[in-house]
């Protein structure tokens, strides 16, 4: 008889945003005249800048002449767009990584989802709490995880991230093989200093593990003191791969556009301890389940490093941080203690109570979506993630609704 991964009956019921979906339908459903604003989910609003549209409908038009048309494209990205992020990404800030170390993807989740399976299945994970739920759960569905009991799976390393660390967790006393950071941190919104990412880099270079770090929502720094990318830290290369999107950055939730940098320094070991290149791996990951993103798609990415791509680029995101800067102001005016916002699209709210009933307060009260600290993890409970993605009238108009209710 055929069997199914058993690994599967671990998760739980289902994926966060998945509840949340249904408990706003539901509530619809029952209020049909109800005129909801959703700051919940992280999918930006707002259309793709006019030089990324023109390059993207050019692609398109290659593809309808033999001359210019492309099929299967190279599975690590084409060259063009490689070579823009090594240098609008990297070099631009005194990084040097080469285009060889950058693969083009159609996602960040897919990737940071994707990658576990490079490593053994007995290795052990560290992830922040609250986290990002796709690095649990893929490592859930991979086998390393034991059963969930008191809201955290056994055999995962939990690193709290709280209000008394700044929600900046610290390397652990015990020895992991693989660990997951997120700076700015999905759902925190809090950035991490050098010298905190150097004492992780040193972590990792002591007990020979991996940073897997995500970098998504970099573009969203201001701050000229916080590193955008892991490998501005000394020796990070060795020890560290870094994943990136254009989702956040430029538009492209519906799109569907990422890269993950794999250092050629950046090494895992087999069971006697002999290197492999975590490079190469990937590359044969990529190549046997991956046909790569299409011509069109990748050009409308290289626009974002043009000089005025760049430029509506910044404004775009400008735009969230201004919505994420009015968000932080108008909850902390009502008494609550903040994260983020400032260097980050999330706000992240401390209410003290229970999230999820704290997220049915401001759905029925304000129809008004947030998204559940609980959904994050164990240290999640107590908090609210507000999203700054939607158009400003109606973060100004949920703003409105919030300040007659809390």
């Amino acid at each position: 008889m055929v069997r199914i991964n058993e690994h599967y009956l671990k998760l739980q019921s289902s994926y966060l945003f998945s509840t949340i979906g249904r408990k706003v339908q539901e509530y619809q459903t029952s209020h049909p005249d109800a005129s909801i604003i959703r700051l919940g989910i992280g999918d930006v609003t707002r259309a793709l800048p006019a030089t990324i549209i023109e390059a993207y409908q050019a692609g398109v038009a290659e593809m309808g002449h033999d001359a210019t048309f492309r099929g299967y494209g190279p599975e690590q990205g084409y060259e063009f767009l490689r070579s823009a992020i090594a240098a609008g990404d990297y070099r631009s800030r005194g990084v040097q990584i080469s285009a060889e170390d950058i693969f083009i993807s159609d996602g960040a989740k897919c990737d940071t989802g994707n990658i576990q399976e490079l490593f053994a299945a007995d290795s052990i994970i560290a992830v922040p709490d609250p986290v990002y739920p796709v690095y649990v759960d893929t490592n859930v569905m991979a086998g390393r995880a034991g059963s969930f009991a008191d809201g955290r799976y056994k055999g995962l390393t939990y690193l709290d991230s709280t209000s008394a660390n700044g929600y900046v967790p610290a390397p652990p006393e015990t020895k992991v093989d693989i660990v997951y950071l997120c700076f700015p941190n999905n759902p925190t919104g809090a950035t991490a200093t050098r010298d905190q990412l150097a004492a992780w880099v040193e972590y990792a270079k002591k007990h020979r593990a991996l940073i897997l770090f995500d970098a998504a929502y970099e573009a969203y720094i201001r701050d000229p003191e916080v590193p955008h990318s892991i490998y501005e830290i000394p020796g990070a290369k060795e020890v560290a791969i870094e994943f990136r999107s254009f989702s956040k950055t430029a538009g492209f939730t519906g799109v569907r556009c990422a890269f993950t940098v794999v250092p050629q320094e950046c090494m895992a070991y087999d069971e006697t301890g002999s290197p492999h290149s975590l490079r190469t791996l990937w590359n044969r990951r990529q190549t046997t389940k991956f046909n790569g993103v299409s011509y069109p798609v990748q050009r409308a990415a290289a626009a974002v490093y043009s000089a005025t791509g760049a430029v509506e680029v910044r404004e775009l995101v400008d735009y969230y941080l201004e919505n994420a800067r009015l968000i932080r102001t108008a909850v902390e005016a009502a008494g609550y203690h903040c994260e983020g916002g400032l260097n980050s699209p999330y706000i992240w709210v401390e209410t003290g109570t229970d999230s999820w009933a704290f997220f049915d307060r401001l759905l029925s009260e304000a129809q008004v979506v947030c998204t559940p600290g609980a959904g994050f993890g164990l240290c999640g409970e107590g908090h609210i993630r507000i999203s700054a993605f939607n158009h400003r009238e109606k973060v100004v108009e949920a703003l409105e609704r919030l300040s007659r209710i809390l």
